[in-house]
C-alpha cells in the first residue's frame, strides 16, 4: 500500500508504516511517482533537493552523472558557492536514507567527476522495463511478445516524476522518458495486429491517438486497423487529420512510412506492415474480406460492390450481404431511387448480392 504520511526531517521521505523489508529487497521507482518500494508497500519521496538528485542517478543507472549536471538538476542554473560540497551534503542525506529503508546493495559512489549509483532489472523498474521490451521485440512468437510488451507498459503510472521539482529534468530527461513508453505502446498495438485482433484494438488506439495527436506511428497503427477492419473512409479520415495536425501545428508534412501507407489505403493495397491476404478460400483474420489489394476473377456486379467496400460505402456483413453508410443512403435518395420495399423495414441492408462465380466477396 502507498505511503505518503509526515515527512522526514530532511524532508526527503515521510515516516515508514510497518516492517522493515529484508536487506536488498527495496526496489526504486521512477516510472511514475519517484518512490522506494519492498513490493508490498510503497513509500514515495517528497519533492526535495535529495529526491531530484535521487532522479537523475536512476535515470543514469551504471553510469557515472557529472556534478556539474547534478547541480543543474538540484538547483537549477544557480547553484550555490561551494556546489560541490551542497552536493556532497545531498548525497550524505540520501545514503542515510538508504541505510533507514533497507537500501543496503545499492549505494551511492563518488568517482571521479561526478557520482554512480549501480541498479539491475530487480532492484529499478526503469531496467525492468527496458529489458521485458526488449525480450518482446526479440520474441518470435506473436502472442507472447505481446504479453511481454504488455507487462513492461503496467510498470507505468502517473503523473511522472510528479513529486521530483527539477526543471533540468522535466525539460530533457523526462519526454525521453514518455517517448520510450509511447515505443511500447505502439509495440502492443502491432502486436495486436500480427493476431489479427484489429478490430478489438481500435478504441484503445484512439484514446492513444488522442492524448498524442502528432504521434506518427500511433496514427498509422490506428490506420492500418481501421483499414484491416473494413473501415477505409475512417482510415483516410485518420490520415487527413494527423496531416492537418503535423501542417498545422509543426509546419511539416508526414514521413515516407505514413503517405506510403495513405497511398496504400487509396489504392487498395496492403500495406507493407501487413502479412499478405491468405490464399483464395479461407477466411482472413477478423472477417477481413482479403480482396482488399488482391483481384481476382469476378463479374460486374461484385466488382461494383467490392469498390463501394474499399470506399468505405458499404460494409461487408454476412456473406452476400452489405450495409450501407449514410453517404451513400444520402445519394440514393438524392437521385430518386429507393430501396426495395421488402427491405423498408431495415434500410441499412442491400439485398444479397447476385449469384456469381467464387470470388474474395463470395
Amino acid at each position: 500500500m502507498e505511503k505518503t504520511g509526515v515527512p522526514a526531517p530532511d524532508g526527503a521521505l515521510p515516516e515508514r508504516h510497518g516492517a522493515a523489508p529484508s536487506p536488498g529487497s527495496p526496489r526504486f521507482l521512477v516510472l511514475g511517482l519517484l518512490a522506494i518500494t519492498d513490493g508490498r508497500e510503497t513509500v514515495v519521496l517528497q519533492p526535495s533537493r535529495p529526491a531530484s538528485l535521487l532522479a537523475a542517478l536512476l535515470l543514469h543507472p551504471g553510469s557515472v552523472v557529472s556534478s556539474g549536471f547534478l547541480q543543474r538538476v538540484v538547483w537549477g542554473s544557480r547553484p550555490p558557492a561551494g556546489g560541490k560540497s551542497a552536493l556532497h551534503t545531498c548525497v550524505l542525506r540520501l545514503r542515510r536514507l538508504f541505510v533507514k529503508y533497507g537500501v543496503t546493495d545499492h549505494a551511492i559512489e563518488a568517482v571521479p567527476g561526478g557520482y554512480r549509483l549501480d541498479a539491475d532489472a530487480d532492484s529499478l523498474d526503469l531496467l525492468r522495463f527496458r529489458g521485458l521490451l526488449a525480450r518482446a521485440q526479440a520474441d518470435d512468437d506473436p502472442e507472447s511478445a505481446l504479453r511481454l510488451a504488455r507487462a513492461a507498459l503496467t510498470l507505468w503510472k502517473e503523473p511522472l516524476l510528479g513529486n521530483v521539482q527539477s526543471e533540468e529534468l522535466h525539460r530533457d530527461q523526462v519526454p525521453r522518458l514518455a517517448e520510450e513508453r509511447l515505443l511500447a505502446v505502439e509495440r502492443v498495438f502491432d502486436g495486436e495486429l500480427r493476431l489479427g485482433r484489429h478490430r478489438e484494438m481500435i478504441s484503445e488506439a484512439r484514446r492513444a491517438v488522442h492524448a498524442h495527436p502528432g504521434h506518427e506511428g500511433l496514427s498509422a497503427l490506428l490506420i492500418e486497423a481501421l483499414y484491416r477492419s473494413g473501415r477505409r473512409a475512417e482510415a483516410l479520415a485518420e490520415y487527413r487529420r494527423i496531416h492537418a495536425h503535423l501542417v498545422g501545428e509543426l509546419g511539416v508534412e508526414p514521413g515516407p512510412g505514413l503517405r506510403g501507407l495513405q497511398l496504400a489505403v487509396l489504392r487498395g493495397e496492403p500495406p507493407l506492415s501487413l502479412p499478405e491476404p491468405p490464399p483464395a478460400g479461407t477466411a482472413a483474420p477478423g472477417g477481413m474480406s482479403p480482396s482488399l489489394g488482391r483481384a481476382s476473377p469476378a463479374t460486374p456486379g461484385v466488382l461494383v460492390l467490392r469498390s463501394l467496400v474499399e470506399a468505405g460505402l458499404l460494409e461487408e456483413g454476412p456473406p452476400g450481404r452489405y450495409r450501407v453508410h449514410d453517404l451513400l443512403r444520402l445519394f440514393v435518395q438524392a437521385a430518386g431511387t429507393a430501396l426495395p420495399a421488402s427491405r423498408q423495414n431495415d434500410p441499412t441492408d442491400l439485398p444479397p448480392s447476385p449469384p456469381s462465380p467464387p470470388s474474395p466477396l463470395g
